[in-house]
């Protein structure tokens, strides 16, 4: 599965509130509301596989591709409000990094452990910690495209519109649609070397920010 994610930094609640009245009243549907605490780990990822096949629920050949086919991975723990605790891997497959790129692999699946057992194998396995975040979470669905609205540590709000598709030649048409879709709610894309900015300053300064309502702003 190839993800196409385009995201549009709204910075002020007013914005978001605005956003949100223009999805309901667009016919957009709220499919769910959820708060996360999402891990983020580097290092090497060469014994993670076998070191996580055990325990994971589903899709583990979807896994397996986006470990040894994909490249500069993303390598994440997540636990959601419900108490589901998730492995989520990507990797990027255009010009951006694995952790923000616009079109990428991507496998998430449930896993039988608590958040601290699973962090525990992933630095058991030669990870490390790059950084700890949270957010709250809002799910839409809109034509045949998932839209999400979030409120992050660090960033403020910020809109996600994703596609996923099976085949790699549609990802540019993906693209393109996503960008239509934007548009039609005025919203502009986050550049991604703003973005790159921005990431780098919360992994060096999350402890400021993991868990509250902080927010900083990078040009």
């Amino acid at each position: 599965m190839y993800e196409i994610e385009i995201k549009s930094l709204l910075g002020e609640k007013e914005n978001a509130d605005t956003f949100r009245e223009s999805l309901l009243t667009g016919g957009a549907r709220l499919k769910n509301t959820d708060s996360q605490l999402n891990h983020y780990f580097e290092g090497e990822i060469h014994r993670l596989f076998d070191n996580v096949k055990g325990i994971v629920e589903d899709h583990l050949d979807t896994l397996e591709k986006v470990l040894t086919q994909g490249q500069n991975h993303s390598i994440r723990t997540r636990q959601k409000n419900d108490g589901t605790v998730l492995l989520v891997a990507k990797a990027s497959i255009d010009e951006g990094t694995s952790a923000n790129a616009v079109s990428r692999m991507e496998f998430e699946g449930a896993v039988s452990l608590t958040l601290e057992e699973l962090d525990e194998l992933l630095i058991k396995s030669g990870l490390g910690y790059q950084a700890k975040w949270s957010r709250d979470r809002e799910e839409y669905s809109y034509s045949d495209i998932s839209i999400t609205l979030d409120r992050n540590a660090g960033y403020g709000y910020l809109s996600e519109f994703e596609k996923v598709v099976k085949d790699e030649a549609n990802v540019t048409k993906a693209r393109e649609e996503l960008l239509e879709k934007m548009s039609e709610f005025n919203l502009q894309e986050l550049p991604q070397d703003r973005l790159e900015r921005m990431f780098a300053f919360y992994n060096q300064h999350w402890p400021e920010y993991y868990g509250t309502d902080r927010v900083f702003f990078v040009e």
